[in-house]
């Protein structure tokens, strides 16, 4: 009974937690700038398993954490895909910063849209960087304020690929 308890506690949990979550709607609606300053609809990623990264050139935690978001990109195998949102204006000095960090993941120019869309998709703080992760289904099912660890993203390559 102690054990069915505590299971049921733990879903309970879950769900208002879950419930919690911001909605994904925003970020699908979204049309941002790829690298060659062409607008890109981000409906686009919809149905794929997501681990969506605002970010900024000037942010050091942002920069930190690049080399683990590739890394869990490669180790992913294509099974999710990362999207970088930079807080950015001009595709020029992103298009550089991209190649010098050598990010092999879509990249997109938020220009106007970035801080709007970061206080629609939960980032009430507005704080960088800030990484959501969206399942198939176009749930968010975690977010982060903050650096990014391999052990965050272990964690969360785990829950947007339970089935």
């Amino acid at each position: 009974m102690k054990n069915l308890l505590a299971i049921f506690c733990l879903v309970i949990s879950s769900q208002a937690f879950a419930q919690n979550m911001p909605a994904s709607a925003p970020l699908f609606a979204a049309t941002l700038h790829d690298l060659d300053d062409k607008p890109v609809a981000l409906e686009r990623y919809k149905g794929k398993p997501l681990v969506v990264n605002f970010w900024a050139r000037w942010c050091a935690p942002c920069r930190a954490e690049i080399p683990e978001l590739i890394k869990f990109r490669q180790a992913q195998k294509g099974k999710v895909e990362i999207l970088g949102i930079g807080i950015e204006d001009q595709a020029g000095p992103v298009r550089e910063f991209v190649s010098n960090q050598k990010i092999d993941y879509p990249v997109f120019i938020a220009k106007d849209k970035g801080i709007p869309l970061m206080l629609a998709l939960g980032n009430k703080l507005g704080g960088l960087p800030y990484t959501l992760f969206i399942d198939q289904d176009g749930r968010v099912v975690g977010q982060k304020i903050g650096i990014l660890k391999k052990s965050d993203l272990d964690t969360a390559g785990i829950q947007l690929l339970k089935k």
